[in-house]
């Protein structure tokens, strides 16, 4: 029987199999135009072949190649990411592709059919049970667990898996990490995703070369790496292109409007922004603003394309200052002037809001468990925030350092739900 650990997350997905050795798990790999990996980014991209017939299906990528896509072909490419953060909203029903209405389910099928398609041959044909990952607490205002796994069961269920079920993520890198211990313990993980930071505490136990597990609780928050981007670009990027300055309408003095800087929040929707009323308005109050050279220098970044770009190197920032206390911003189509050096200090400070929520969370997950922090033998952190110091010193103000490890950031997750699988009686209670 072959177990697939499908982890769809916010920003990437991985899934992983068994491999030959008892205990032992690999990585799918995946090859497009883009090149192989075993790390997929979760979007999507949607193209009219110009050469067939009209009504004839529509051109699709996923990850890499979807991104290249959009690079490409910003005009013509209608681009999906973080698809994840639609699945509990009860707002969301579908979106037009090109004309054509897809559901969160049809998304996620496309996706994961691209998936397939990129593993070619290692595609195993075999496949008699699905464990996918979903989040303690899915992201969105009024997210609805139910809907969302519904939709989940309702994507997966087209590909014919004879068993489909669903882990909670932090309880999957749980049982990852299990393998390590080498005594019964209390385990708390702490998964750092794109769109939500979640925490599971498990109690492990070993009998007979066996592992078995005892939820104790769990908590979540939707917020999570994604929002520290964001506040980067609020705060460094934003202001460089006229946020906070005004122009004047009938003889009077106005700020220039703070949501035409909303699309920020997501890379992609930059190039959607291009298309709106907003941006036309944007443009038009050049001639009257207060500092109309950052006005033109935010239309001009709208208008290249810039947008994903403009992430990379927001997120670089944000990884320097993972390990320094000073990092420097720099965005070449932004100009010379666009060289920033950003203080860990700063960035500790506009994220004070996230870091509170998710010190909140992991209060609710310790009071939940009905055991004090003290009791808790080994902390598992994994999620590429794991690294940012501010979010360490969640943990280290309440662990001793030495119980508190990291690894596994991106694989974790999928690697736990395929051991969870392999397991003959399935461990219902997780």
């Amino acid at each position: 029987m072959t177990a697939l650990g499908l982890d769809f997350g916010t920003t990437n997905t991985v899934i992983a199999l068994p491999a030959d050795g008892e205990g032992e798990t690999r990585s799918l790999t995946f090859e497009s135009l883009a090149g192989t990996t075993d790390t997929m980014r979760t979007c999507l991209s949607f193209m009219k072949d110009r050469k067939a017939a009209v009504g004839a299906p529509l051109v699709t990528e996923a990850g890499a190649a979807a991104i290249r896509t959009l690079i490409d072909h910003p005009g013509e490419c209608r681009f999906l990411q973080s698809i994840k953060t639609y699945a509990a909203s009860p707002l969301f029903s579908e979106t037009a592709v090109l004309g054509r209405r897809h559901s969160f389910a049809d998304l996620m099928a496309v996706f994961l059919e691209k998936l397939m398609a990129y593993a070619g041959d290692g595609w195993p044909g075999d496949v008699a049970r699905v464990v996918a990952g979903r989040p303690v607490r899915f992201a969105g205002i009024g997210a609805d667990e139910t809907l969302a796994l519904e939709r989940y069961n309702d994507a997966l269920s087209r590909f014919g898996f004879p068993e489909i079920r669903f882990v909670l993520e932090p309880v999957a890198a749980a049982w990852y990490f299990a393998s390590r211990l080498r005594s019964d313990g209390n385990v708390l993980v702490a998964d750092f995703g794109g769109g939500t930071t979640d925490y599971s505490i498990i109690r492990f136990s070993k009998s007979a070369g066996r592992l078995s597990a005892e939820p104790l609780s769990h908590s979540g928050v939707g917020v999570a790496g994604d929002m520290f981007d964001y506040r980067i670009i609020d705060n460094v990027v934003s202001p460089m292109l006229g946020k906070g300055t005004t122009y004047r309408s009938f003889g009077k003095k106005l700020d220039v409007p703070s949501n035409y800087y909303a699309s920020f929040g997501r890379w992609s929707q930059l190039s959607i922004f291009k298309t709106t009323r907003d941006f036309a308005d944007l443009k038009s109050l050049v001639r009257d603003a207060s500092d109309p050279e950052a006005l033109e220098l935010f239309i001009e970044l709208i208008e290249n394309d810039e947008g994903y770009p403009l992430y990379e190197a927001v997120s670089a920032t944000k990884r320097a200052l993972s390990v320094q206390d000073e990092a420097e911003f720099f965005f070449a189509p932004l100009g010379r002037d666009s060289r920033r050096s950003v203080r860990r200090t700063d960035f500790e400070g506009w994220i004070s809001g996230e870091l509170r929520q998710m010190e909140e969370a992991l209060d609710e997950a310790i009071t939940g468990a009905g055991i004090a922090a003290t009791e808790i033998d080994k902390v598992f952190l994994t999620g590429g925030s794991s690294f940012v110091p501010a979010v360490r010193n969640i943990f280290e103000n309440r662990f001793d350092a030495s119980r508190i490890e990291t690894g596994g950031e991106l694989l974790s997750i999928a690697h736990g739900l395929a051991l969870i699988g392999t397991e003959e009686s399935f461990p219902h209670e997780v």
